[in-house]
């Protein structure tokens, strides 16, 4: 007799997501057992699957997905996002003045805020002389949102200008305009970081709110922080309700080989990803590394956070060690040195973070090499005709960055995530489904296979979870509305997060 299941969704339209998956659902429920899915079939077939102590769970014709896997974010900012001043969304410096000011009547000490976006309100980066208006006895910090450049009040630039290398400090006349960059954000990020339970405190706050977008699974990029043992003992206690990858800064390499871990060691819900460092920086910052100069500055191409030599260094003990390796790479200099470095490994799936300012010899190398591209289609955002790449990059490159349309029909493995800006994984599948070229589009089924098949792979996770087929991980994300049929992607409401079968966040009425 066959066993029954311990909870079944029913009533639905089934999209599995697998390689055949022609956008059209294939199923109208599933069975889970134990947390694993056990089948997938008409509700007529499940029901046999009902027994006395069965849930059974009517979507009611509601869209179930596998949960989406954020492929690259940093669940410290997000959290962050949640606890401190959220600047994203702002069209206006006072905005964010008035934002700031309203978390320095709620906190002591440092006053933050994460995510001002200077593009929407004219390309002007906040100053000093305006933060300073929030506070002249209190360190004031605002990040931009790509957390390459921040802006300072003078209380900062007065105690820490003299730890700042003078390179990546902006300056008029000689004198520093509040604006800092790259190495600069070093001490900033130092001073402000939270111990353990400040970072239990961010992580239990971004767990919800990835919940809450349909997120079941995120590959974190943790630097010199306690994220990793917060996870562990979260793990330990039974609160994870994502899975979490965690890829490690290139200054934990020794701690990660000495200690013996390696790439998918760990439990089921925390595992080793691999080594993560920069190349180069951002193109709203002008310090993403450019083959010819930005557009909007002639005299700049950008510059090396880490330089060529240095990464190949560190590639190659990555690589001995049989650890991952994960690269963020954004200017098309930067991508090319990447790929060259990448080519005396014997690693598998190695990846380049972002990849944005792509020539066609980049594109046909990394269709042709075993490198995962993880990518942020979110950032198409930026791409559109007059927006920040137009002024960055001229329309030329504009319409040659991102082109994900391109990379997938000669045959590159695309990975999707948010990198924070934002989170929302139907937000980027908005963005790439309407892209600004054909060149940058997907398809919804292609950009949903991104988000969450794109995603396992990337993460060595492909035989238990990114599709919804037997024998995998019972992670879901229910949707309110056909991505097929909307008109308003980002607008569609996630109904359902399961995980493991168990429903983690439920907004149905």
């Amino acid at each position: 007799m066959t066993q029954a299941a311990d909870r079944i969704f029913t009533n639905a339209a089934v999209h599995p997501l697998t390689a055949e998956d022609s956008g059209e659902p294939t199923a109208e429920a599933v069975a889970v057992r134990e947390g694993t899915i056990v089948r997938v079939d008409s509700a007529y077939e499940v029901e046999f699957l009902n027994g006395v102590e069965t849930e059974v769970i009517d979507l009611e014709g509601q869209t179930l997905l596998p949960g989406f896997i954020d492929a690259h974010t940093h669940m410290d900012i997000v959290g962050r996002y949640v606890a401190e001043a959220d600047l994203s969304g702002t069209t206006e410096p006072e905005a964010c003045l008035d934002l700031l000011a309203d978390q320095r009547d709620e906190s002591e000490g440092w006053i933050l805020g994460f995510g001002y976006d200077e593009s929407a309100w004219g390309g002007d980066y906040l100053t000093r002389d305006q933060l300073d208006s929030v506070s002249t006895d209190r360190p004031v910090v605002a990040y931009r949102e790509d957390l390459h450049l921040a802006s300072v009040n003078s209380v900062v630039l007065d105690e820490y200008l003299d730890q700042m290398p003078a390179d990546d400090v902006h300056t008029d006349d000689g004198e520093p305009t509040g604006v800092v960059v790259e190495d600069a954000l070093d001490v900033l990020r130092e001073e402000t970081a939270p111990g353990p339970e400040g970072m239990r405190e961010y992580l239990l706050a971004a767990q919800a709110e990835a919940n809450s977008l349909g997120i079941t699974g995120v590959h974190d990029m943790v630097r010199n922080s306690p994220a990793p043992r917060v996870y562990r003992e979260l793990d330990q206690d039974g609160e994870l309700s994502v899975r979490v990858r965690i890829n490690y800064w290139s200054d934990h390499l020794d701690a990660v080989i000495e200690t013996g871990l390696r790439t998918n060691h760990g439990t089921d819900r925390v595992r080793v990803g691999g080594i993560k460092t920069f190349t180069d920086g951002s193109i709203g910052g002008r310090t993403a590394k450019l083959s010819t100069p930005y557009a909007d500055a002639p005299e700049e191409d950008g510059s090396w956070v880490v330089d060529p030599e240095t990464v190949q260094n560190l590639v190659e003990r990555v690589d001995d060690a049989g650890l991952q390796m994960t690269v963020h790479a954004i200017g098309d200099s930067a991508i090319e040195a990447t790929l060259d470095v990448y080519e005396g490994t014997d690693g598998e799936r190695h990846r380049i973070e972002h990849a944005e300012v792509l020539r066609d010899d980049l594109i046909d190398r990394l269709a042709r090499e075993d490198v995962v591209v993880s990518a942020q289609p979110n950032f198409l955002k930026w791409a559109r005709s007059g927006g920040l790449y137009t002024d960055r990059l001229g329309d030329e490159r504009r319409e040659a960055s991102n082109r994900f349309g391109t990379l997938l029909e000669e045959g590159a493995t695309l990975a999707f995530g948010s990198d924070c800006m934002p989170m929302d994984p139907l937000f980027g599948v908005a963005q790439v489904v309407d892209g600004p070229t054909a060149a940058q589009s997907l398809s919804v089924t292609e950009a949903l296979r991104a988000y969450t098949a794109g995603g396992a792979y990337a993460g060595f996770d492909e035989d238990r979870l990114g599709t919804i087929e037997t024998g995998n991980c019972a992670d879901f994300a229910v949707l309110d509305e056909s991505p097929w049929e909307s008109n308003d992607i980002a607008d569609i409401d996630v109904a359902l997060t399961v995980v493991d079968g168990e429903t983690v966040y439920d907004d149905r009425e």
